[in-house]
């Protein structure tokens, strides 16, 4: 093959399945990154019509303590 690897005769076969599990990794990070696009389109038209999410809470009610906001701060 060129490549100064030795992959006998079934180098064909080995090449063949890597090529295969790249291009189905690829499929699932292509399928991931247009689902992720699409579910934040879908939470900014939500939001637009004003649906709130319930991981926000409301103003009234104590929720637990954020962590996050505590070391930002």
């Amino acid at each position: 093959m060129g490549l100064g690897i030795a992959l006998g005769p079934h180098a064909v076969f080995i090449v063949a399945v890597y090529a295969l599990a790249f291009t189905v990794v690829m499929m699932l990070v292509v399928w991931v990154w247009i689902d992720h696009r699409r579910q934040r389109r879908l939470l900014a038209d939500l939001e637009a019509r004003g649906v709130r999410r319930r991981s926000a809470g409301v103003a009234s009610s104590p929720g637990p303590a954020d962590p996050m906001k505590e070391s930002a701060a």
